[in-house]
């Protein structure tokens, strides 16, 4: 299906309401608050996701849900146009311990908005979906979807990977995560490794036993060291950090196991399955992938969303953190209100004003394209 063109429609016949943007942006704040005000830790979502289905339907919509999963689309439908993705995720981390403030209790300090999830992804999420009710207030020559997905913050299955095969064919997605509404045009992907390197267990005082720590070390010294060939322009290099280790029963035993993980952020460049099979060429431990299912995207500088970002004085990036983009086949953008550096920190917060930026901006990109 071919890409969407950067034409604007001029003084377009029609037939549809526009809405109130003033009203709709007040009730995004309000529907973030209550949102804040609902503990939706991963695979825990069932009562936001109830509060944004109910909230859909005030506006006429009739939304489908799947496990903790909402989506719905425009009213006229038409299954032989194109259709666009809008997508975000309404499931939280659990609040650090540095907190200050009750993280379920949305505080306003003047523009700044506290609360857990109020910058990844509630601000996303409620900015898409009131482009998503000013978009479809008019006809357009292209379909839409808004999704919003559960179990994004911990990779699950239960996410948007198990709703992407629901959906009609999508030609182009975008991706509501903080990127200061710079469009990312590339993202890291993940592969967690498991490692053991083994030993043979022996009397600490005695010259016995083959220290599974020792052969370890070896291993993890060449993870901190080694350097991939294939480095992104948008990327970086493949990254690879040691972040989890346990060995030993008591201090006078010669350890016959030492366990640890390798935390490994691949580019564009390589798959997962690809970075794995030099790991293990590279390694005298065992070393066991969690899933090759995580990997790195990308979209040409060149697509016309891109450009038209690029046009309202936005500067495309690579993103190093993970997303639902992973799960998508299609073109995407990952593309939201906030600043990544405020996720999963204590006193998490979104400027207001980021908010109705947001709602102004995927309208000014979308609005009137045609196929």
């Amino acid at each position: 299906m071919k890409l969407f063109s950067l034409l604007i429609s001029h003084e377009k016949e029609i037939k549809y309401m526009s809405p109130d943007i003033d009203a709709l942006y007040y009730n995004a704040i309000d529907l973030l608050k209550e949102m804040i005000s609902t503990p939706s830790f991963s695979r825990e979502e069932h009562d936001v996701a109830l509060i944004i289905e109910e909230y859909i339907k005030k506006y006429g919509f009739e939304p489908k849900r799947k496990g903790n999963n909402i989506w719905v689309r425009n009213k006229d439908f038409d299954p032989v146009k194109p259709t666009i993705l809008l997508n975000s995720h309404m499931d939280t981390v659990r609040p650090v311990s540095g907190w200050t403030k009750d993280p379920f209790s949305p505080e306003e300090d003047g523009d700044i908005l506290y609360g857990l999830g109020s910058n990844d992804a509630g601000a996303g999420l409620i900015s898409l979906m009131h482009a998503f009710l000013i978009l479809t207030s008019k006809k357009q020559d292209y379909n839409l979807i808004f999704l919003a997905t559960c179990e994004e913050e911990v990779s699950g299955n239960g996410g948007a990977e198990a709703m992407i095969p629901e959906l009609p064919e999508i030609a182009f997605g975008i991706v509501g995560e903080p990127t200061q509404m710079n469009p990312a045009i590339a993202e890291k992907g993940l592969l967690v490794l498991d490692c053991t390197a083994h030993g043979k267990a022996g009397h600490a005082a005695r010259n016995e036993g083959d220290n599974a720590i020792y052969k370890a070390i070896k291993d993890i010294e060449w993870f901190r060291t080694y350097a991939f060939p294939g480095v992104s322009e948008l990327l970086g290099p493949v990254k690879m950090t040691v972040s989890m280790i346990n060995a030993g029963t008591q201090h006078n035993v010669v350890p016959d196991k030492c366990d640890f993980v390798v935390d490994v952020r691949s580019n564009e460049l390589y798959s997962n399955e690809e970075l794995y099979n030099i790991i293990d060429k590279h390694t005298d431990c065992e070393v066991k992938p969690r899933s090759f299912r995580l990997n790195s995207s990308r979209i040409a500088l060149e697509n016309p969303f891109v450009q038209r970002a690029v046009m309202t004085g936005k500067t495309p990036y690579g993103s190093p953190t993970l997303s639902d983009q992973t799960f998508m086949p299609f073109p995407t953008l990952k593309m939201g209100p906030g600043d990544s550096a405020r996720s999963h920190t204590a006193n998490e917060y979104i400027l207001l004003s980021e908010i109705r930026e947001a709602i102004e901006l995927y309208v000014k990109l979308l609005d009137g394209l045609r196929p």
